[in-house]
């Protein structure tokens, strides 16, 4: 693990940071998440069609972009006062979701938490967290990412509960007071890693990077990462956002459905950590594409999958699959991107992820509006996932032919 010298409380504040992360980006994640739950009574109290309603889950995404921003900042002041601002800007938003009355307000509050919210948490607090550790660093990132997982798992159960007991309204309330309570004394206790803290003043006393020690330089990689995940996430989205939908339309009560999202999410949270001990073996790439593949091929099974139990149970393999994606991506940014520059472009890659989720929500949602039905939906989404393993392996044989020529120099 990385350390400053003398200081013997980094080596456990590391792990301080990895049980914050968890917390703060489960409650972005599951901010978003909450989107599937809302669509059958937003649906039916104003009389917009699924895409419509799917497509807060698409201005959500289109608003991570803010997150480049937010990572330059992390960059050269820290992530702490950004986490600050993120955490009562996500409950604000919320609240001021149980007061909308038209759509265009709904995709607005929801471009609100994701450019003011969700984008402040992720680039500059996975960032910080990687540069925590040297050894086990995948482990590390994987535990810190499960929070997204668990977040999706019981925030959308506990909306939907409150929906049923209440309405949608109180459910925006509910989901507000929960998190000023829990995000805003949270962000207080982040503290960025010995090593970003030496990049930062490196960076105000105007002096230049290291040279990398990737292969490739870190724009490059950038551009090539950003490439992959919107097809990768194209793909990973379309289950997400319209599982509890898809169950429901079968005549199930949709809080059972919403348990199915439960399962799917908690098999999630150990498939992130799982994903995180593969890559400090294999390595980012390799986990990458590995997880990539599996993904792919059992997202068009879900609209054919029609024994609830059986659903329980194809839930969960997805989700451990799914999952460990996220963490790999995570991991390549890590190990391929120095620390000096590596919140700024690692929200590049989130909010390009982003873009992928909020299309494959979207086009699930028009695909069912234009069919009556979800197989397209769904098959759409699986499209998307063979694309991106065509990105990743470009990307494999440019790294390779980056790397020949430079052995014998190293020699």
């Amino acid at each position: 693990m990385t350390q400053s010298p003398g200081d013997e409380s980094d080596l456990s504040y590391g792990w301080t940071m990895v049980a914050v992360t968890f917390f703060l980006t489960g409650l972005s994640f599951g901010g978003a998440g909450t989107v599937s739950v809302f669509i059958l009574p937003l649906s039916q109290e104003f009389g917009w069609s699924r895409g419509q309603v799917a497509f807060g889950y698409t201005a959500f995404g289109l608003a991570t972009i803010f997150g480049i921003m937010w990572g330059r900042l992390a960059d050269r002041y820290g992530a702490r006062p950004l986490a600050i601002f993120g955490a009562c800007a996500m409950a604000v938003s919320l609240f001021l979701l149980s007061r909308q009355t038209s759509l265009y307000q709904y995709y607005g509050l929801y471009f609100l938490f994701g450019a003011v919210g969700h984008a402040v948490m992720n680039g500059p607090l996975y960032s910080n967290v990687g540069f925590w550790f040297t050894r086990n660093k995948g482990f590390a990132l994987g535990i810190a990412s499960a929070g997204g997982a668990v977040g999706q798992a019981f925030l959308p159960f506990y909306v939907q509960t409150l929906i049923l007991m209440y309405d949608w309204r109180t459910a925006y309330i509910g989901m507000a007071i929960l998190y000023a309570v829990i995000a805003i004394p949270l962000a207080l206790l982040v503290r960025e890693s010995p090593v970003r803290q030496a990049a930062q003043r490196a960076t105000a006393a105007g002096v230049r990077q290291d040279a990398p020690s990737f292969v490739l330089p870190p724009l490059e990689v950038a551009i090539w990462m950003s490439i992959a995940v919107i097809f990768c996430c194209t793909c990973m989205s379309v289950p997400i956002v319209h599982v509890i939908p898809l169950i429901a339309d079968r005549g199930i009560n949709p809080q059972i459905a919403a348990t199915v999202m439960i399962v799917l999410m908690i098999a999630a949270t150990f498939g992130r950590v799982i994903g995180g001990v593969v890559t400090d073996k294999l390595g980012g790439l390799r986990t990458y594409v590995l997880f990539s593949f599996g993904q792919t091929v059992l997202v068009p099974w879900f609209p054919h999958v029609d024994a609830l139990p059986l659903m329980y149970v194809f839930a969960a393999v997805y989700g451990l699959v799914y999952s460990g994606v996220m963490t790999t991506i995570l991991v390549c940014v890590r190990e391929m991107i120095p620390a000096q520059v590596s919140a700024r472009y690692m929200a590049m890659i989130v909010f390009f992820a982003w873009i992928g989720m909020g299309f494959g929500g979207f086009q699930g949602g028009l695909a069912f509006d234009l069919t009556g039905s979800y197989t397209w939906s769904f098959a759409n989404g699986s499209i998307a996932g063979f694309i991106n393993l065509a990105v990743l392996t470009a990307f494999w044989i440019r790294i390779r032919n980056r790397s020949q020529p430079m052995a014998p120099q190293m020699a």
